[in-house]
Order: structure tokens, then C-alpha cells, then sequence
């Protein structure tokens, strides 16, 4: 891990730079996966399932007698854990939900901003390393509040063609019931333009590998809205002398598990502090199973030492971190002047683990510095905001002057006529 001590103002852009992904060498086999699946629909999702992951589906949807399966082997330590997870989610979820706006703009204008769910909803949910079961608590939840209409998951099998047990429970508890075995780009094609088994959906929702990331943006940019843009995961930690050095580590492994191109940085107030960090991550990595794979990712990780606080909150305001610690002193202080963050973690005793899994908060969350201008997903994610209107006679008749002028001097003559005709009538 490499230490940087007050960097200059021109080094920031390249510090702030994620794991660099060339994408040309797959943007075409992305493309191809998805025209295919528009072409074949099922045969194809058939098909790709054993060319790519080597897997022979008898079927593409789990059936009922998989999901009782899956109950029966989930342990109760694990049952128990989503039991709280689930409250957790669904009480900070629930407080979100939007009210619905009217206003009288002026006597006789009626205006009303109504919240209304998105009708059909896909949710991407990654096999990969792990079968993150975490994401369908994070994504079937704030569906399920929100009152989408139909939910449909879709996710990669094992060599076997089985979905993963925790994967099924964790759905069925959220009241999801229609699950695919379908992963990769195939999977965002399938929910984008629909198949004979997989319905077509309106926004699709859910973190996954490069194919799966660009297939979304390929469909985003022709019929079907994506939760948000999404990169590799990162963390940032902003330390000083209060920070306890081996949380530090902690949370930099923790991050690095996710993937060999995530991003672990440390800022700190002294390289005394860099140091130590840099020595604790060597040593709790030792002591990891994965050591070797966790080590590829912290090849792309740092620690930046500056002597100003107020640089270290500007770097991190610049950086956007998906996930932000601030274990500082002024901790309340800090997090009042930061801004671009996809989620933060406050104190020596908030690690990033406890809003991946169990303390409430989405940790679905934008990356690669998108956080300077999109949200993690929350309830508004699975709503639409719709504006409705309603004038008396009373209501165009004092307003028809303004808008008559206004679609004059813009040119449109049937606008102004449109208002004319019901002032004729009234």
C-alpha cells in the first residue's frame, strides 16, 4: 500500500482514480449476449447458461419444492440474523415512504404531486464468489413498501443448477416468489425486453460483475431505467489520532474481500497513523483465507497523510467513496461538511459491515465518484413521482392571459387556442 504525504492539489485527480477496466475487450460479447436473448428469448438463456457457466437447466424458474428445500437447510443462526436484518431494513425503509403534495397555486389551479410505485421491478442478485443473500434483504424490501406490482429475481446456480439456499429463503421472507436461473448480461436482457418465461420489466435494480454492469447500461440507453451506474466497490476511512488503527485494517480487509479491482483508501492526519495502518492490514490479512485474493485489490489501494483537516474533508469530498468512515475526534463535525458520499459510517464503532447487512440502510450505493450525483437506492428508487392538475372555469379564466402570452411568444398558436376555446365556452 502505498503512503502519499500532502499530496498537491494537481496529484488529487490521480489519487482519486478507481482500478482502470477495459471494457472494449467484452462491450461486444455484451452486446451480442443481449441480441441474442431479444432473438431467442428462452433458447437462449437455455443456451448461454451451459456455453458461459458450464450449467444444464432442466428449468428456468425455481419451483415451489426448491424453495421448501432451501428452507429446510438455511440454518436457524442464519434465519435468525435476517430476522433482524429485515426489521432493521424495514423500519428505516418504511419512514421513507413519500406523502403526497397539494397545493392551490392560485384560486381555481389545483395542483398535486402524487407518489406512485414503479409497476414491475427486476432485481439482479450476484452469485460470483459469494451468493450475496444480503442484496435481495436491500432490494425486495424497499420493493415490497413501496407497493411494486411484481417483483422478479433473477440470479446465477452452482455447477448444479441450484440456486443458493440463503438466496431463496432470504426472497420467500421478503415475498418474492418468482425467481429465475438466469445470470450475467442474459439476465438483464431477459428482464429488459422479456421472454416467454421471464417477464419484461421497468427498471431493473441490483450489483453485478462487467458484463452484468454493461448489459444495464445498454439497455438503459434504449428501453428499460437502471437503478444507478455501478463500478467496483470502495471504501474511504478518514482517521486521526482517536481512530483505533486496527478497525482501520479491519474495514480496508473487509472492503478488499469484495472483489480484486475494489478500492480501499485510508486518509489520515499523520503518516505515523499510514504506517500503522499499513502494518496492521499486513498483518490481520495473514490471518484471512483469502489472503492472495484479497491482496490483488489492495494493489489499487492508498493512504494520503495530510496535515489539515479541512484537506482531508476536501479530498474526501472530491473522491465520492461509495462507503465513507470518519473515525475522527470531531466525528459529528467532519460528517456535517462532507456531501459526496453513497453511505457513511460515524465512529470507531460503525463499521461498513453493519449497513451491508443489518443496520438499516441500503447498501446498494453508487460508486466510481457517482455519488457526486446519484443517491443509494431507497423507496423513491421503486417510485415515480407524478404531477397532477385540476382548474375550475374560474381557475383557466385567470390564468389564461399568462399562458396565452407565454405560447404566443413562443410561437405555438394551438397552445394559445387551446386556452382560448374553453374561455369562449365559460
Amino acid at each position: 500500500m502505498n503512503i502519499y504525504v500532502n499530496p498537491s492539489r494537481e496529484q488529487w485527480s490521480a489519487l482519486c482514480r478507481r482500478a482502470e477496466q477495459d471494457n472494449s475487450l467484452i462491450a461486444e460479447r455484451v452486446e451480442a449476449i443481449v441480441e441474442r436473448v431479444i432473438e431467442q428469448g428462452d433458447k437462449a438463456l437455455f443456451a448461454l447458461a451451459e456455453e458461459i457457466d458450464g450449467v444444464t437447466l432442466n428449468s428456468l424458474q425455481v419451483s415451489a419444492e426448491e424453495f421448501s428445500a432451501a428452507e429446510s437447510v438455511v440454518s436457524s443462526e442464519v434465519k435468525a440474523a435476517i430476522e433482524v436484518a429485515v426489521s432493521n431494513i424495514e423500519a428505516f425503509h418504511r419512514a421513507q415512504l413519500p406523502r403526497e403534495v397539494k397545493v392551490e397555486t392560485q384560486e381555481g389551479v389545483e395542483c398535486l404531486q402524487r407518489p406512485v410505485p414503479i409497476r414491475r421491478v427486476g432485481l439482479y442478485i450476484p452469485g460470483g464468489t459469494a451468493p450475496l443473500f444480503s442484496t435481495v434483504l436491500m432490494l425486495a424490501l424497499p420493493a415490497r413498501i413501496a407497493g411494486c406490482e411484481q417483483v422478479v429475481l433473477c440470479t446465477p446456480t452452482n455447477k448444479q443448477g441450484c440456486v443458493a439456499a440463503e438466496v431463496l429463503y432470504a426472497a420467500r421472507r421478503c415475498g418474492v416468489t418468482t425467481v429465475y436461473k438466469v445470470g450475467g448480461a442474459q439476465a438483464i436482457a431477459a428482464m429488459a425486453y422479456g421472454t416467454a418465461s421471464v417477464p419484461k420489466v421497468d427498471k431493473i435494480f441490483g450489483p453485478g460483475n462487467r458484463y452484468v454492469t454493461l448489459a444495464k447500461q445498454l439497455v438503459a440507453g434504449r428501453n428499460t431505467s437502471i437503478d444507478m451506474p455501478a463500478g467496483p466497490s470502495e471504501v474511504m476511512v478518514l482517521a486521526d489520532e482517536s481512530a483505533d488503527v486496527g478497525f482501520v485494517a479491519a474495514d480496508m480487509l473487509s472492503q478488499a474481500e469484495h472483489g480484486r479491482d475494489s478500492q480501499a483508501i485510508v486518509v489520515c492526519s499523520s503518516q505515523a497513523i499510514a504506517e500503522a495502518v499499513e502494518a496492521e492490514v499486513e498483518r490481520q490479512r495473514g490471518l484471512l483465507a483469502r489472503a492472495e485474493y484479497v491482496a490483488e485489490s489492495l494493489a489499487n489501494s492508498r493512504a494520503i497523510v495530510f496535515d489539515s483537516e479541512a484537506d482531508m474533508i476536501a479530498f474526501a469530498e472530491e473522491y465520492a467513496p461509495e462507503h465513507l468512515i470518519v473515525s475522527m475526534k470531531e466525528e459529528w463535525d467532519v460528517v456535517g461538511k462532507i456531501s459526496t458520499a453513497g453511505s457513511v459510517f460515524v465512529g470507531n464503532y460503525s463499521p461498513e459491515s453493519a449497513g451491508d447487512y443489518a443496520s438499516g440502510t441500503n447498501h446498494t450505493l453508487p460508486t466510481s465518484g457517482w455519488a457526486h450525483s446519484c443517491s443509494g437506492v431507497n423507496i423513491d428508487s421503486f417510485m415515480r413521482k407524478m404531477t397532477i392538475q385540476h382548474l375550475t372555469p374560474e381557475g383557466i379564466k385567470a390564468l389564461a392571459p399568462t399562458i396565452v402570452a407565454m405560447a404566443e411568444a413562443e410561437g405555438l398558436e394551438a397552445h394559445a387556442a387551446a386556452v382560448r376555446v374553453r374561455i369562449e365556452k365559460s
